[in-house]
């Protein structure tokens, strides 16, 4: 066999081990069994306390004052200084959300856990921007009502060769209280499915 072939062969099968697969069914595998454990942990004295302080203390914010705070976010990922999201990440309500992360083992990308305004109060890693509340994954759920449940399309993600989808869901007080906030968990689909397929 010729070089030449030798190597399109190569370039073909390496091709077809990289290529997108296809697209899962994102509400199939963040089942009701999935939100269920969600709703779990969301029910714990550090999440529910966390959300209420933040609303206590910040309940009177205008949308000029949430604005801004979310330009200074903005602005900080660019920097070396950056108190506001350092403060955000070194939270109790942070620590906890990274652990939860960590213990899935791979099923969660990324949480975060934002208040009645749609700002971040806690999340496991450094969001793009700290206010949600003009996204669909507020809009849809805090907006909505208590057992509000959106679930964002796949998005595949190349470099670490996965299938990911963002569930958001009011995040509501333990107590009775209603709502006070909504939470973001993206999953990965890929081992969402893996796990499904081999039972587990």
């Amino acid at each position: 066999m010729q070089l030449k072939t030798i190597a399109a062969i190569l370039l073909m099968t390496t091709a077809a081990a990289h290529a997108e697969p296809p697209k899962p069914d994102a509400k199939a595998l963040i089942s009701p069994d999935v939100i269920k454990e969600v709703h779990g942990w969301l029910q714990t004295e550090i999440v529910q306390l966390s959300v209420k302080a933040r609303n206590k203390n910040w309940n009177d914010l205008d949308q000029a004052r949430i604005d801004d705070l979310d330009k200074a976010w903005r602005a900080e990922r660019e920097k070396d200084d950056q108190p506001l999201i350092a403060a955000t990440m070194s939270s109790p309500l942070s620590i906890y959300l990274s652990r939860i992360q960590g213990r899935s083992l791979g099923v969660y990308a990324e949480i975060f856990v934002m208040d009645e305004h749609g700002l971040n109060v806690g999340q496991s890693s450094i969001t793009s921007d700290f206010w949600q509340g003009d996204e669909d994954k507020f809009q849809k759920t805090y907006d909505v009502g208590n057992e509000a449940l959106f679930i964002d399309e796949p998005e595949w993600d190349d470099e670490v060769k996965i299938w990911r989808s963002q569930a958001s869901m009011t995040l509501t007080d333990k107590n009775g209280g209603g709502k006070i906030g909504a939470v973001t968990v993206e999953f990965n689909l890929t081992e969402l499915a893996r796990r499904r397929e081999a039972g587990g």
